[in-house]
């Protein structure tokens, strides 16, 4: 199913912030049903995800320190598209960033909105098999608190039924691949 565009009519523009990752808009619409009203969005570049396996079967995911939560995340590797960039491109910088693993073989499993009722972002999700362990793992970003942790399938589904904090991104990812996962 595709989304079928229907763009509100914008009556009045605000930026109210202009961020590093994203900007910050309070803008008057009247929606395709005729409603007015006054509607904040969140406006992001997007983001690609990958899930990754290894030959013997195990996801490689990240634990990671979020702020906004105020608590550590278990994720999928994933990033913001950079200018210039497209969503391969990013993945296949922050797969290695953020794990220290290349892949050989890529799946595009499509994307998806991750936040609709507030930001326009979505996420490219690719599964990403064929895992090589670079021999120096890149520096992280300044601003990432990320320890890597390999799980089964099985292990990664109980951890979603938890409660552990697994992010929405990599829970819609997952079942994406899923299929793929299950192939022998």
């Amino acid at each position: 199913m595709s989304l079928g565009l229907e763009p509100p009519q914008l009556l009045q523009k605000c930026l109210f912030y202009a961020g590093r990752k994203f900007d910050f808009e309070v803008n008057r619409l009247r929606l395709p049903n005729k409603v007015e009203g006054q509607w904040e969005c969140i406006r992001h570049p997007g983001g690609a995800m990958a899930v990754p396996i290894t030959s013997d079967g195990q996801l490689v995911l990240v634990r990671q320190y979020r702020f906004a939560v105020r608590g550590r995340l278990l994720e999928f590797p994933a990033g913001t598209i950079e200018t210039g960039e497209d969503a391969f491109t990013t993945i296949q910088r922050e797969i290695e960033e953020e794990t220290g693993y290349s892949a050989k073989d890529w799946t595009n499993l499509g994307k998806f909105p991750l936040a609709p009722g507030y930001s326009d972002e979505f996420i490219f999700a690719f599964l990403a098999k064929g895992l090589e362990q670079l021999e120096v793992a890149p520096e992280q970003d300044d601003d990432e608190d990320i320890e890597v942790v390999l799980m089964t399938p099985e292990e990664f589904e109980k951890a979603i039924h938890s409660g552990v904090g697994v992010d929405a991104k990599s829970i819609a990812g997952y079942f994406l691949a899923k299929p793929f996962l299950d192939q022998k």
